[in-house]
């Protein structure tokens, strides 16, 4: 307990030999911390998103609930229409 009464904060002087930079200013401060890793953010995401809207494709969230991977070129909806049907494969496969 004594010795936190002996706590001081320090005092000490910049030493001789090191510079002493101005103080940044907050909206510079502002800028390069929250605004760069926003910057890459964007950049990132168009560089992973321009591709797919290049080629046409649906970005929604729902969008891709047909796909099938391996399956036909169409989807499932060519299944639906009975164009493919004998060439599906399956469970009936034999040895």
């Amino acid at each position: 307990m004594a010795l936190t009464g002996l706590a001081a904060p320090a005092s000490a002087d910049v030493p001789e030999g090191w510079s002493n930079p101005d103080d940044v200013d907050m909206l510079y401060a502002l800028l390069l911390l929250a605004g760069v890793p926003l910057l890459l953010f964007v950049i990132i995401a168009v560089l992973t998103y321009l591709p797919a809207l290049i080629r046409g494709e649906k970005l929604a969230p729902g969008a891709a609930d047909d796909q099938w991977f391996g399956g036909p070129r169409q989807g499932a909806k060519e299944l639906e229409s009975g164009v493919q049907a004998e060439e599906t494969g399956g469970a009936r496969g034999t040895w």
